[in-house]
């Protein structure tokens, strides 16, 4: 899992490297606060509790299983492995996708964070007020009529 943003940022221009990393440390933690944890401890976490789940519902199926069979025992310990396996599969796949959905928001909070410092995000473009200006009037001895020949007709 990264540990951070997957996204470019690059200063403004006239903007310091180290004002520049002082804003990149800022937007990190903002970041990181608004995702609620560390994108790694969400994967763990949804891991962890995919394995004790499994073993949980594998325990039980293989008592059951194992009962009608004479063997409860060790039809709960077969499932509980099982269960075991599958849950923690099941909740590494959770865990990745929880990651990615965390550092999606992760990345999106960072870049609105940087490009509210005024640091330029690759791809967007910043749109500023054009100014614009009338033309200037005309000259005071400007003759406003079209002369008749203006228009030449063409010859044949």
């Amino acid at each position: 899992m990264p540990t951070g943003p997957t996204v470019r940022v690059l200063p403004a221009p006239g903007k310091t490297f180290e004002q520049f990393q002082a804003e990149d440390a800022i937007c990190r933690q903002w970041a990181e606060r608004q995702v609620g944890m560390k994108p790694q401890e969400r994967a763990d976490q949804n891991t962890a509790t995919g394995a004790v789940a499994g073993t949980a519902i594998g325990g039980g199926l293989g008592a059951a299983l194992g009962a009608a069979g004479g063997h409860a025992g060790a039809g709960a310990a077969i499932g509980a492995g099982t269960g075991l396996l599958f849950g923690t599969a099941a909740g590494a796949s959770s865990g990745e996708a929880s990651g990615y959905e965390a550092q999606r928001r992760y990345d999106n909070t960072y870049v609105q964070c940087m490009y509210a410092k005024g640091n330029q995000v690759p791809g967007v473009v910043r749109r500023t007020p054009r100014r614009t200006m009338a033309p200037p009037p005309p000259p005071p001895d400007y003759d406003y009529s079209v002369p008749s020949d203006y228009y030449p007709t063409p010859e044949r």
